[in-house]
């Protein structure tokens, strides 16, 4: 088993959170989710971060979430926010700290997953939120690709069926 982070990016509805629980515990391995750590550590939610403090506060807060995962010496499941690999520093933290799997989807079915987005703030600009998911995807897409070692599509595929495509390509050791 490899001694390197596994680590989940994607778009929010790929699948990060639910795939990253289940590699986790196939793994025998802790799952830390960016987004939660930087909620634990400021007291907040991300909405109420981006309320607050703006996205740039809260990106700001994400990379010292990001640096306090890579420099971790147990071996992790890192479920990371959608946007935590616009910041080059994270992808070069992300990519040296651990094996990266791009969890990818196209905006419709990540559209059909978030619903109305209510809880994410970035979809509570009034736009549609397929609207607003095709323009992050885009956004998105070159980052995404530079951070990742692999990519891993998750439409039409369960929660189990992805994680068994995650795990296949997970390399066995570091060698």
């Amino acid at each position: 088993m490899s001694g390197r982070h596994l680590v989940l990016v994607g778009m929010m509805g790929s699948g990060k959170s639910s795939v990253g629980r289940r590699c986790a515990e196939r793994l025998g391995r802790p799952l830390v989710d960016t987004d939660e750590l930087v909620e634990a550590t400021a007291g907040a939610t991300v909405a109420e971060l981006f309320g607050s403090v703006g996205e740039a506060g809260f990106r700001d807060l994400e990379r010292a979430a990001v640096a306090d995962v890579a420099r971790s010496p147990e071996p992790l499941v890192v479920s990371c926010g959608g946007g935590a690999v616009l910041d080059p520093v994270n992808r070069r933290r992300l990519r040296d700290a651990g094996f990266v799997v791009w969890l990818h989807a196209p905006p419709e079915v990540l559209a059909g997953r978030v619903g109305g987005g209510s809880a994410r703030p970035l979809l509570a600009g009034g736009e549609p939120p397929l609207a607003t998911l095709e323009r992050l995807a885009a956004l998105r897409a070159a980052a995404y690709a530079a951070t990742a070692h692999t990519r891993v599509e998750t439409a039409d595929r369960t929660v189990d069926e992805v994680t068994d495509a995650v795990l296949e390509v997970f390399p066995p050791c570091d060698g």
